[in-house]
Parts: structure tokens; C-alpha cells; sequence
């Protein structure tokens, strides 16, 4: 190796020393939990997904079989695992968290985002997204080469420009996939302009989908004017460009697993029975249809629809 390869080693190996020491990972435990890093790194993932096989949990955590299937022992024998056979697939066995394994991993998620608050709070605006641009093009140059059509996905919390980009990105979808006319583009304005303005961070958020770096999506959760105990899901938005890379269920997770920790009971949205690839993702993340009614808005006759999902 040569002089300039041996200094740039060097380097790498004094950031990991004080980015290891910074989060806390050297510690018996990750955050004064119950779990060490890999432990918590696998409850994790469960916790973030419906269902999930130790296929997939071994495809995207790499670790090794016979070590993960030790760790779902011990959280099967805590009361934290459920595995049952997919009722799709003999052959496969879901698994999934118990209400005793959701509390903790809700407990674990809660204290891994107190603690990077810590971190980045006391920085200012332009100093935050100096640090999340550094560590995307870290992520990026250290990721496995990508083959031909693979993308970068990127879930993050909204900030300047976004806003409008979301109102005029909602207006021109809506208008070329289903005809409707300016009152949805000024319904909506309405509703981003009110969460701007009015919201409450510990309990509403908005988030931006990014492909490679570009805007591709976005959804919020707002407290329901009618039901306090309830989130609504609203403006969920992927760009026709980006969909099929799973965005849309990613968005519809990250408000689930929000509206979980900020104590919601239960999570709802309204939507229009045209929306059908809406519709289905909506099934599929647990909702159900729980309200009908036909009205007349953006130039057409629809039937609106609420639907349902408890926490």
C-alpha cells in the first residue's frame, strides 16, 4: 500500500474510534437497554416490518445463521417472538413481535431517537444538514456496487423547499392520472400550509421519499380534528417515475410506527375509491374500510372513503 493509502486508513480508523464512542456502541448494552447492538439491530427490524422471515433478516442484516437463530431463541423465550407458518407459504415461517416485544422495541426506538436528538439538537440548521449530506455520500460510496436500475431510498423529515414541491408535485400528478382541477391543488395547499404553520412536532410529522438523492414522495400524520386519540395519515404522494421501489409502503410505515410511539390508539385516512393502487396498500399495511359516502369535488362524481387501522 502506498503512503497516501496507509494515511487515508489511518483516518477511517480514527473517525470509527470516535463515532463508535459517540453513539455508545461500545457499551455492554445499546442505551442502558436489555440488548446488546446485534440483539437490538435484529428487534428492530422486526419491529419495523409486518411480518419477516430469518431469510430476509440474514439477507439484510448479514449475520450468521446459526448466530441469528440463537437471538430469536432468547426473544422467543423472553415472550418478545412470534412465529407462525405463512399461511401463504408452507415452507415459510413469519415472525413478528408480541405485544411484550412491540413495547420493547417501541421502548429501544424512543431512546435510539432521544439520544441522536442529543447529538444533533445542539447543532444548527446548517450545521444538521451538513452532517446528514456527509453521511449520505458516505453511505453511498461505501455501499455494494448497484446493478443496472437499483436506487438509493431515502426516508427523511421535511425541510426548506419541500413544502412546495409537495403541493405542485400533488396538483400535477392528480391532474394527469385523474382529471381533477385546481380545488384539489388549493384542498391541498390548505392542508400542507395548516401543518406547517400549526403543527406540533411530538405528535405530527412529514416526511420526503428520495431516489438517489431526489424527491420522489412524501406523507404526513396530523392528530384527527374529530377523534384526539387518532392519527391521520394525509397527502401521501409517489412520483409515477419511482413507484414499484416500495416507497409507498415505506411512507405508510414510518407514519405506523410514529403514530405507535407518539401514543396514538389508532391511525386513519380519507381517500377516494379511485385511488385503487392506494386502496391496496392500505389493505395490505392493515386498514380497514370502515366509511362510504359519494360527493362531488375537483370536476368529477367520487365516493369517498375512511379507513381504519388500530395501534
Amino acid at each position: 500500500m502506498g503512503a497516501d493509502l496507509e494515511g487515508e486508513i489511518d483516518a477511517v480508523r480514527k473517525f470509527n474510534r470516535f463515532y463508535t464512542q459517540r453513539i455508545g456502541v461500545l457499551e455492554e448494552s445499546l442505551l442502558s437497554s436489555a440488548y446488546s447492538l446485534t440483539q437490538a439491530r435484529v428487534l428492530f427490524e422486526i419491529g419495523s416490518r409486518r411480518t419477516v422471515t430469518a431469510g430476509e433478516l440474514i439477507a439484510s442484516l448479514g449475520l450468521d445463521p446459526g448466530y441469528l437463530s440463537r437471538i430469536l431463541q432468547r426473544f422467543a423465550n423472553s415472550g418478545l417472538l412470534s412465529r407462525r407458518q405463512s399461511s401463504e407459504d408452507a415452507r415459510r415461517t413469519d415472525l413478528s413481535l408480541t405485544a411484550k416485544g412491540r413495547k420493547a422495541f417501541c421502548d429501544l426506538d424512543q431512546r435510539s431517537r432521544l439520544s441522536m436528538g442529543g447529538l444533533l439538537a445542539p447543532l444548527s440548521a446548517a450545521q444538521r444538514a451538513k452532517v446528514l449530506r456527509a453521511m449520505q455520500t458516505l453511505r453511498e460510496s461505501l455501499s455494494a456496487p448497484r446493478a443496472p436500475g437499483d436506487a438509493i431510498i431515502a426516508i427523511r423529515p421535511y425541510g426548506i423547499g419541500d413544502i412546495g414541491w409537495a403541493i405542485e408535485r400533488h396538483a400535477q400528478v392528480y391532474a394527469d392520472e385523474f382529471g381533477w382541477n385546481r380545488d384539489f391543488e388549493a384542498l391541498v395547499a390548505t392542508l400542507f400550509a395548516g401543518f406547517c404553520t400549526r403543527h406540533d412536532p411530538a405528535t405530527e410529522r412529514l416526511w420526503i421519499a428520495e431516489v438517489d438523492g431526489e424527491r420522489a414522495g412524501c406523507v404526513f400524520v396530523v392528530r384527527s380534528d374529530k377523534d384526539p386519540q387518532a392519527a391521520q395519515l394525509r397527502c401521501l404522494l409517489v412520483e409515477p417515475r419511482a413507484r414499484g421501489l416500495g416507497l409507498g409502503r415505506q411512507l405508510v410505515e414510518e407514519c405506523i410506527r410514529f403514530a405507535k410511539l407518539a401514543g396514538y390508539a389508532r391511525i386513519m385516512l380519507w381517500t377516494n375509491d379511485v385511488l385503487d393502487s392506494a386502496r391496496r396498500l392500505y389493505e395490505w399495511a392493515g386498514f380497514s374500510l370502515v366509511e362510504e359516502h359519494e360527493h362531488t369535488s375537483f370536476g368529477h362524481e367520487l365516493v369517498g372513503q375512511i379507513w381504519m387501522r388500530p395501534l
